[in-house]
């Protein structure tokens, strides 16, 4: 799905619904984080746009000190409950743009699926600031595409996407150029071992699961409400006329850089 600036508030209106069908990430990435940037209780961690905490637990059970960025106030409340056992767990509820922050100071910046609202030069100079010399910014995505096994559901799909959704579903599979490409960003503004990679898996739903994953996406919910029900209605007809499930092919990219 393209990225439509202006929509990061979105996902507020469907705190819990994210939190609940938004997939969380591999534990192979979080162990090529940790080879690359060790984490422990001494460290001081942030997350740029926590959503619903899908990439949150991981980093948190090393015992660091986490704080939280998040735009959404349903979703900052979502979260302060999700992970309330962690002492040294915080959410601050505002725009990265507009986070305080000493400079120097963090060991590990991150952001899951979220980097992308911010503009470059803002974003990657800001956590360049941030972080302490050797600290360590990761950057991940996931990327669904198409049930590639079954063509027929992706015919049925274009045919209604280009109803109410002209030219947004993906065309191509999320590559290791694209990867490289995004990691490559990091080199324009300082930063030194550029290191990215990808990991594969599937998820599986039903007609009316994977309407509420719709439901969950920012250029989707911005559709007006009876507009929207009507182009859900049919691509859960869809998946239903063609045997009640649709295969999604995840694909996760990393990049890793380093403050000299």
């Amino acid at each position: 799905m393209p990225i439509i600036k202006g929509l990061e508030w979105t996902f507020n209106t469907e705190a819990e619904k994210y939190e609940k069908m938004r997939p969380g990430y591999v534990s192979e990435l979080y162990e090529d984080i940790f080879k690359y940037n060790p984490i422990n209780k001494s460290s001081n961690v942030v997350e740029i746009g926590i959503g619903g905490g899908q990439a949150t637990l991981p980093i948190l059970e090393t015992g660091c000190t986490l704080t939280a960025v998040e735009y959404g106030e349903n979703l900052a409340e979502l979260c302060r409950h999700k992970f309330n056992q962690f002492p040294n767990f915080s959410v601050v509820t505002t725009k990265f743009e507009d986070f305080i922050c000493d400079n120097n100071l963090c060991n590990l910046i991150y952001s899951a699926s979220a980097f992308h609202w911010i503009p470059e030069d803002i974003g990657y100079t800001k956590v360049y600031k941030m972080l302490k010399s050797g600290g360590v910014f990761a950057r991940f995505a996931n990327h669904p595409y198409k049930d590639k096994g079954r063509e027929e559901i992706h015919e049925a799909f274009q045919r209604i996407y280009s109803k109410y959704m002209p030219g947004s579903l993906a065309a191509n599979e999320y590559s290791i150029d694209d990867a490289k490409k995004r990691a490559d960003i990091a080199l324009k503004y300082g930063f030194i071992d550029i290191s990215y990679n990808l990991y594969h898996r599937t998820r599986t739903f039903t007609a009316k699961e994977y309407i509420s994953l719709l439901g969950t996406y920012s250029d989707h919910i911005a559709i007006e409400e009876n507009i929207r029900n009507k182009f859900f209605s049919e691509i859960e007809e869809a998946i239903d006329n063609l045997g009640g499930q649709i295969t999604i092919y995840d694909t996760i990219d990393l990049q890793l850089a380093r403050k000299p």
